[in-house]
């Protein structure tokens, strides 16, 4: 191992991040749970061959997704989630004309109120239903929203990527001055990813040929088995009369996310430990105020969704053995692993090599922000997560001297993995619309979620920048120009 050791710092760490690249490349290309499994084998790379010291996995994240998946995991097995459904699906077939709009918004609310994206499972197939009863291409509104779907996930309260992203802005060693974690961020990134929204739907509403003068898919038409497949059975709750328990169940978990941003916005109401003390020193912020321990809204998260999901077990018939069965939990455990390999192995590669990195690239960041929003919207591609490609790339970028102002601005890139049409709710997508206008292109690039993806991000970067500025987060010395330069390589 002394041949690895002796190596020039460079070297080791070129070296080092092949290795940490092909992890992630495989662990992506195999797919599931793979990608945080094939993070042990980079740890141990890094310790046994480099001797590098183990670094220390997200604990605080990893704690955070357990506790949200539980939650959502309970909601869906209690039928509170086709409550959600029901109501948007009422929304949706009151207003067919303007569904390439709706659609979008329905599935980024339906994401921020429950946390994950993969909610878009159950209410595709109804905008599917919707589109081609009314000749809607399906692929304006089918695609739209399972862009927005994944957009919703960073302006989440009780997403694991915006409670990532606040652990992570919180324990940074230059704090951003007037940024209090939770609800600043989120004010922030919700009206950013709206207007993202928007931009997505507003595209979309002119994409493709009308069905009736696509001569493709007339010419299809013309066989009466693909006709039959194209306008077959509808697939609808509405008429569906759902147990009042499926509707305590959704308003308790509705209320939990409530209370937990009422905790977020008045934070006096969390409980307290006195005056922050460190090496004997009272400890003050950037405006002299006292720092006060109080309960972080890490905690209280945790302990809110722990409390919505025993509440439904307690107050509903819920099966308990179904929790663990279901999509949303299957999913977040993918999640977990996922965060828990990915976050150990960057942490154990990069807190080393932080100092040359930022020697390296710090100024290149510092001169053009939107740097950063690109490094991070590959990774995130890498990884197919935003919360693993939070925890990977953002204590490294906090590292080498990205501001934390730039950070929250451009909060909305992490999510890239619409890059390749290759994420489950893209797939699953292309498989609901039997109209086949939803489709991965011959060059593969060229697939139906290449653009929305891309001027949602890019608009939501633009207002995400825009709006930080706005709230003081931005030194002053940032150029003006990164505003319309953000865009750009996105």
């Amino acid at each position: 191992m002394e041949f690895f050791t002796s190596m020039s710092e460079g070297t080791q760490f070129a070296i080092q991040l092949l290795v940490v690249l092909a992890c992630l490349f495989y662990g992506a290309r195999k797919g599931g749970i793979s990608l945080g499994l094939l993070g042990g084998i980079g740890i141990l790379m890094l310790v046994f061959v480099f001797h590098v010291q183990p670094g220390k996995p997200a604990i605080d994240v990893m704690l955070t997704i357990l506790a949200v998946v539980v939650a959502s995991a309970t909601l869906q097995a209690s039928g509170g989630l086709d409550v959600m459904l029901q109501i948007a699906e009422r929304i949706l077939r009151r207003n067919p004309k303007f569904l390439t709009i709706l659609a979008p918004y329905v599935t980024c609310f339906l994401t921020m109120l429950c946390g994950t994206g993969h909610v878009v499972y159950t209410i595709m197939p109804i905008i599917y239903d919707i589109a081609i009863k009314n000749n809607i291409r399906p692929e304006r509104p089918m695609a739209a929203a399972s862009i927005a779907s994944q957009m919703g996930i960073i302006a989440s309260p009780v997403s694991v990527a915006v409670v990532s992203l606040t652990a992570l802005l919180l324990a940074a060693d230059h704090k951003l001055a007037g940024f209090d974690g939770y609800i600043n961020l989120l004010q922030i990134t919700i009206p950013s990813t709206l207007f993202g929204v928007l931009c997505i739907g507003i595209f979309s509403w002119f994409r493709g040929k009308d069905l009736d003068k696509d001569e493709e898919f007339q010419a299809k038409l013309k066989d009466p088995e693909f006709k039959k497949y194209v306008y077959g059975d509808s697939k609808t709750l509405l008429g569906v009369k759902l147990p009042k328990q499926d509707w305590v169940a959704m308003w308790i978990f509705l209320g939990a996310i409530v209370l937990v941003a009422i905790l977020g916005i008045f934070e006096n109401l969390r409980p307290d430990w006195g005056q922050i003390i460190k090496n004997g020193q009272p400890q003050f912020d950037a405006l002299g105020n006292p720092k006060i321990d109080r309960l972080s809204m890490v905690h209280v998260i945790q302990m809110f969704m722990l409390i919505a999901g025993s509440l439904i077990i307690i107050f509903t018939k819920t099966d308990a053995k179904k929790i663990s069965g279901n999509e949303i939990f299957k999913s977040g455990m993918v999640a977990l692993v996922a965060v828990f390999g990915i976050s150990w192995m960057a942490d154990t590669m990069f807190a080393v090599h932080t100092p040359m990195m930022k020697t390296m690239l710090g100024d290149v960041v510092k001169e053009h922000p939107w740097t950063y929003a690109v490094m991070l919207l590959l990774i995130s591609k890498f990884v197919n997560s935003q919360a693993a490609a939070l925890a990977a790339f953002v204590p490294i970028a906090l590292g080498i001297g990205v501001e934390p102002g730039i950070i929250v601005a451009f909060a909305a890139a992490c999510y890239g993995y619409y890059i390749l049409p290759t994420y489950p709710s893209d797939l699953a997508t292309i498989q609901f619309d039997r109209s086949g206008t939803t489709h991965i292109g011959r060059f593969v690039i060229n697939h139906s979620f290449i653009l929305p993806g891309l001027i949602g991000v890019s608009s939501s970067c633009v207002v995400g920048y825009l709006l930080a500025k706005v709230a003081g987060y931005l030194p002053a010395a940032t150029e003006a120009v990164s505003t319309a330069t953000a865009a750009a390589p996105l």
